[in-house]
């Protein structure tokens, strides 16, 4: 029956997606607005073909510029987040060669950072300033890899220190390029927890199948996903973090993270809408497990 229902999964989704594929890519050259919305509700359809059955706590806040700090599960989170909104991606450049994957995160203006080149540094920087200028609002997965679904692992403030750059854009050659952001980037803690399989509490034993991360090849893990069946998630909102400076990075970094790991623990513990108190007293509090030491 899993099987069954992958090769449908597949087949649907592969039917639908190169036409939609190729109307994105006219809406983002003739610069339509229908560009920003066209893949939310392809995020939607592909959640509802997977069995995603989602629950958003708290909202997106409306301050602009806006950048995203989220912990990092599975390549699922991307379908999740973009459901809910209007969003772009950072992602690491090994993303963009990536077939399929690579060719749909372009098609979504998502930025690529070449973690290995520093050169590019200011490049990247300035693209992602004039995304958020523009009243874009970017994702970054800040613990910088994904993670077992268990725990939250520190955010690297490393991956932060580009966004106080954003309040004044600059040219290739480093010189002000005449537009400006707002004194402070608002920073918002987005925690993505994976709470059941099949209506049944998911727990450590079965968080696997969604927590896609270290050597994990994409290929099987992507197959057993399609075979699972239903998968509850909550995606819970914090409260926004103004980063005004690179001399608080760092502490943004601890401050969203802090703000994730509560909201992890708490929907874990039953006290957010998709886990009750029973479940909690099962045992399935892993998102209590202590954290390493903040790096970065």
């Amino acid at each position: 029956m899993g099987t069954l229902r992958a090769v449908f999964i597949l087949l649907v989704i592969g039917v639908v997606t190169p036409p939609l594929m190729v109307l994105q890519m006219i809406f983002l050259a003739t610069g339509a607005s229908a560009a920003r919305t066209l893949p939310v509700w392809w995020h939607r359809f592909v959640c509802r073909m997977l069995g995603v059955r989602l629950t958003v706590e708290g909202k997106m806040s409306p301050a602009r510029p806006l950048l995203i700090a989220a912990n990092h599960v599975s390549w699922l989170d991307i379908n999740v987040l973009a459901s809910i909104a209007p969003l772009s991606f950072i992602a690491k450049s090994e993303v963009a060669t990536w077939p399929v994957f690579g060719w749909l995160a372009k098609l979504q203006r998502s930025v690529f950072v070449d973690r290995s080149r520093r050169t590019r540094t200011r490049h990247v920087n300035n693209a992602i300033a004039g995304r958020l200028a523009a009243g874009d609002v970017m994702v970054l997965f800040a613990e910088g890899t994904s993670s077992d679904g268990n725990r939250v692992l520190p955010f690297r403030s490393a991956l932060l220190g580009a966004a106080h750059e954003l309040a004044r854009l600059e040219d290739d050659d480093g010189k002000p390029a005449g537009r400006e952001c707002s004194a402070a980037i608002h920073v918002q803690p987005v925690a993505l927890i994976y709470t059941r399989l099949n209506g049944l509490p998911m727990g450590r034993q079965h968080r696997p199948i969604v927590a896609w991360h270290g050597d994990i090849d994409l290929g099987p893990h992507l197959w057993r996903l399609l075979q699972a069946g239903s998968i509850d998630v909550t995606v819970a909102f914090g409260e926004p973090i103004a980063l005004v400076d690179s001399a608080g990075r760092k502490s943004v970094a601890v401050a969203a993270e802090r703000s994730v790991r509560g909201m992890a623990q708490k929907t874990l513990a039953g006290r957010g809408a998709t886990w009750g108190v029973a479940d909690a007293a099962a045992g399935h509090l892993s998102a209590t497990l202590p954290a390493r030491a903040e790096t970065g």
